[in-house]
């Protein structure tokens, strides 16, 4: 695996070839920042019948929830529904969105019951179809890639070798963050505890809202974060060392994924796949109106958090994204066998994990290539 390196990637739509991916894992114990979901009212995304495609066609359920997070790596979820391009498809069924801080909490709301289809990293996800046995839980699309960078303070740390003994921030243990990066110390011939974070390269585990104040205040000397983060710590003084993506054959590694729970998916698959019919076309728009899309991400995250992102963040952040339709499923396997050599998951049974029969119908339909569950489909 190479150490050096920078690639950047447009942010588009693409149905992208599978490559080996940094899917994080570890026992939702041990990954968990959670915290409780936050109701969004988006007049866009709860019209009902009457605009768009799906006007007049009445689905089975008369509302369905989806939760994401106020992350760009959730590009498609914000884009989608501030334009209201899923609400589009759904007709009469309105759309009830939740806006969610961390991974956690959002499976247990698939788990209980109160969310219907999600937006989240392949940690999470794989985490709730262990944790259930495979009972709970589908991953149905793929959403993005990238994102994902090692930013350093310039003044201590100048070169890649540079980083041992210093102190890095990842968002949480297990985290798709924390197991790429264990597993890059890893390949440096490094040794690192995995549960206390402590050896040749102290591993703090730091939320991604604290991470900033943490690096101006010099308690951390850097941190492999995933986006807004990485490029708000480049605007208070750190230096980008390494991308992600560079680590990769193909430049490419899911970091958002959408999940259905599976009651939902069986009691209305119309809805399902309605939603995911926006989702591909919300990837298409975003392609074809880059400056658009970024400006509608900023005002989603705006209307959630109150605040958008200022020029010098979301400018340099935005083209490290890749939207996607394809969950890169043939490199589940890959990150799994990372987390299970860190010590933090035991070897899982991954089959089933993925249903992607009503994605490729969609895209079928729309004319474009199918995606591959490279193996991990259900039977």
């Amino acid at each position: 695996m190479p150490t050096t390196g920078h690639h950047r990637t447009t942010l588009r739509r693409g149905v992208v070839t599978a490559a080996a991916l940094p899917v994080l894992i570890g026992a939702l114990a041990s990954c968990g920042y959670g915290s409780q979901a936050e109701t969004t009212q988006d007049t866009k995304s709860s019209v009902a019948a009457g605009a768009g495609a799906g006007a007049g066609e009445k689905l089975s359920a008369s509302e369905v929830r989806i939760g994401y997070f106020p992350n760009l790596t959730h590009a498609t979820a914000l884009v989608g529904l501030q334009e209201g391009l899923i609400a589009k498809e759904l007709g009469g069924t309105k759309i009830k969105p939740q806006s969610f801080n961390a991974g956690p909490s959002e499976i247990e709301a698939l788990n209980g019951g109160s969310l219907d289809i999600g937006f989240i990293g392949p940690s999470p996800s794989i985490n709730g179809y262990v944790k259930s046995k495979g009972s709970n839980l589908r991953i149905i699309s793929g959403s993005a890639s990238g994102g994902v960078k090692l930013v350093v303070n310039p003044d201590k740390i100048k070169t890649l070798d540079d980083l041992k003994g210093k102190k890095i921030a990842t968002p949480q243990k297990g985290n798709t963050q924390d197991v790429a990066f264990l597993n890059w110390i890893s390949e440096k011939g490094w040794s690192v505890d995995p549960e206390s974070g402590k050896g040749d390269v102290s591993v703090v585990r730091t939320d991604n809202k604290v991470a900033p104040d943490a690096f101006k205040q010099g308690s951390i000397d850097g941190a492999w974060v995933p986006e807004p983060t990485a490029s708000k710590l480049v605007s208070d003084g750190g230096s980008v060392l390494l991308d992600e993506t560079s680590l990769w054959p193909d430049k490419k590694f899911v970091i958002t994924n959408v999940i259905v729970s599976q009651k939902f998916l069986k009691a209305h698959p119309d809805v399902v796949e309605a939603v995911l019919r926006g989702t591909v076309k919300t990837n298409e728009w975003i392609n074809a109106n880059p400056d658009r899309a970024k400006a509608s991400a900023n005002a989603k995250l705006a209307a959630d958090g109150g605040k958008p992102l200022d020029a010098k963040v979301i400018d340099p952040a935005w083209p490290s994204i890749l939207v996607t339709d394809d969950p890169l499923a043939a490199t589940l396997k890959t990150e799994s066998d990372w987390a299970v050599k860190a010590k933090l998951l035991d070897q899982p049974d991954l089959a089933g994990i993925y249903d992607l029969t009503l994605l490729n119908k969609v895209l079928k339909a729309a004319g474009k290539p199918e995606v591959s569950d490279a193996g991990l489909g259900a039977k």
